[in-house]
């Protein structure tokens, strides 16, 4: 592990020998209020625009003016299967076959789609676990589809909760498993959570959740494009995902899902269908009963936007290039500068509420103000540096190795030292 030192030479020195130091060049980056480039630390809500974005939704374009609908058949890249060229992209990046992935919709609403096939309840198995403070809509899609059963929420939603400290631990799951018993139908967890900056064990998870007959789903919206997975390795049962945070496939971009191989024969299981869940070959046969598709495609509903898909696929281009490895490699040494430049600050105003142990954390550095936080967020905004405020006290910062440097993260920490320490 790199020793690290809190000096501007060192930062200046990682940089140069970062092997992807040049992919910065690659992406607009915003500019502050003086007109320079600011400092970014916003991958976690939404991702940079590679410049190659422009060309890719260009060709869309053309390709419309010149051909109408018939570029969804004579487009040098059909719109008819443009999703399905993307999905062995998208697949290696969630671990997982081309077969197990599909892009289409939004995140919640993908969300909900799984829920109707793998959340259902019987009179004995009816609860599902949650971490605290899961992302809101998370909370709001099960809720809903318990009340869709007549199912109270306030009976069956349960929150696993750390019994020590702000870290959840596997032990924390084990208990909640062992008090419930057999009524747990689902484990429902984001992957990295939004709020603490918590990466689960998820494998460990699957395991302990199947143990117990529980399905597992993960939502990876903090997670994919952030860090390793391997969705098909883990027998994850569905996954669902957005592709604008770190996948940097624009605001509004498709969501993804993910439903494991082993779920596919599977002819009891619902689903809600539309006619782009059929075969392609017969799609437009119009026919009355659907030949859904094999695979997470099946669960597709309506025909996608070209236009949403072109900015996405120029960003999984990059990372065909670049890999997830190395982008992982890069942010453990980001973000564990970061945390050791905020360690030598030596202040009580705050903690770093996410984990310490860089196994359990992406990119994101969640940091708990006890006092003036909003202040110093406020005060970070107006120097340029760009993160975000979560209430009631987290700053949160995500240092992202496509773009961010280490001098960036330096300056970061000079800020708040000098905000927190005069």
């Amino acid at each position: 592990m790199t020793q690290f030192e809190a000096s501007k030479t060192f930062s200046s020195k990682m940089d140069a020998k970062d092997p992807l130091s040049n992919y910065r060049n690659d992406f607009h980056l915003p500019k502050d209020v003086r007109g320079k480039p600011a400092t970014y630390f916003l991958g976690n809500s939404l991702g940079l625009q590679p410049k190659t974005t422009r060309a890719h939704l260009e060709k869309i374009l053309k390709d419309w003016e010149m051909w109408g609908v018939e570029a969804y058949t004579k487009a040098d890249a059909p719109w008819i299967t443009y999703g399905d060229s993307l999905q062995s992209s998208m697949a290696k990046i969630v671990g997982a076959k081309t077969s197990e992935v599909v892009l289409m919709n939004a995140l919640s609403v993908n969300l909900h789609l799984m829920l109707v096939s793998f959340y259902q309840p019987t009179k004995n198995r009816y609860k599902v676990i949650i971490e605290e403070k899961t992302f809101p809509s998370d909370e709001y899609a099960i809720k809903s589809q318990m009340r869709f059963h007549h199912i109270d929420p306030a009976n069956a939603l349960l929150k696993v909760t750390p019994e020590r400290g702000t870290t959840i631990t596997l032990g924390d799951f084990k208990a909640l498993f062992e008090e419930t018993g057999d009524s747990v139908a689902l484990i429902l967890l984001g992957g990295v959570n939004y709020y603490s900056g918590q990466a689960f064990k998820l494998k460990e998870i699957a395991n302990l959740a199947h143990e117990h007959g529980a399905i597992v789903g993960y939502d990876l919206a903090h997670a994919v494009g952030n860090i390793p997975l391997k969705l098909h390795d883990w027998k994850v049962d569905f996954a669902v995902w957005c592709t604008y945070k770190y996948l940097n496939g624009g605001p509004g971009g498709p969501g993804g899902c993910f439903v494991h191989e082993s779920h596919f024969s599977e002819q009891d299981r619902p689903r809600f269908e539309g006619w782009w869940g059929n075969k392609l070959q017969s799609r437009f046969l119009m026919e009355p009963e659907i030949n859904a598709s094999i695979g997470a495609a099946g669960w597709q509903i309506s025909s996608f936007s070209p236009l949403l898909l072109a900015p996405l696929d120029a960003s999984l281009k990059m990372f065909d290039q670049v890999t997830l490895p190395r982008l992982r490699e890069k942010s453990l040494q980001l973000t564990g500068y970061l945390e050791f430049l905020l360690d030598q600050i030596g202040t009580d105003q705050f903690t770093i509420l996410t984990p310490r142990d860089p196994d359990q954390r992406g990119c994101q550095l969640s940091i708990q103000t006890h006092q003036n936080g909003k202040t110093l967020f406020e005060h970070l905004t107006k120097a340029g540096i760009y993160c975000d405020w979560r209430e009631p006290d987290v700053i949160r910062v995500a240092p992202t190795p496509f773009y961010n440097t280490f001098t960036e993260v330096y300056r970061f920490a000079e800020i708040v030292k000098v905000a927190c320490c005069h």
